[in-house]
């Protein structure tokens, strides 16, 4: 799980276990983190985090699942900034020892996307 900033860049990142749900590595992930709006795509539609986002006064950029049986109307112009996100995830991809994950230990592994992170945002 990563998050990025308004830039695309990366600004936190949490490790989980492969058979995970994304939904489980969020509260890790934002947690003291200060922000306006979260822009997350139709996975991360929950109504704890909808909550959260709505006690800490930020904007949930999060289109409705299908299943949800009262729509809820969010910011389709502002979701289309969710791309920063997928184009960070494809410019990591193009280090083969991140793609591939070579390391055998998830410190190394954490260490390696921070270094790359480090190394694109220096570009």
């Amino acid at each position: 799980m990563a998050l990025v900033d308004a830039l695309g860049n990366l600004f936190n990142l949490v490790l989980l276990p492969g058979q995970a749900h994304d939904l489980k590595g969020v509260a890790p992930l934002i947690e003291d983190v200060a922000f306006d709006a979260l822009l997350a795509d139709k996975a991360f539609d929950a109504d704890w985090l909808l909550a959260e986002l709505d006690v800490r006064g930020a904007s949930a950029v999060i289109p409705p699942k299908a299943n949800r049986k009262i729509k809820r109307n969010y910011d389709r112009h502002a979701y289309k900034w969710r791309h920063l996100v997928e184009n960070f995830f494809a410019k990591i991809k193009e280090f083969r020892a991140i793609a591939t994950r070579y390391e055998k230990t998830a410190c190394s592994y954490t260490a390696n996307w921070h270094l790359v992170a480090t190394i694109l945002a220096a570009k």
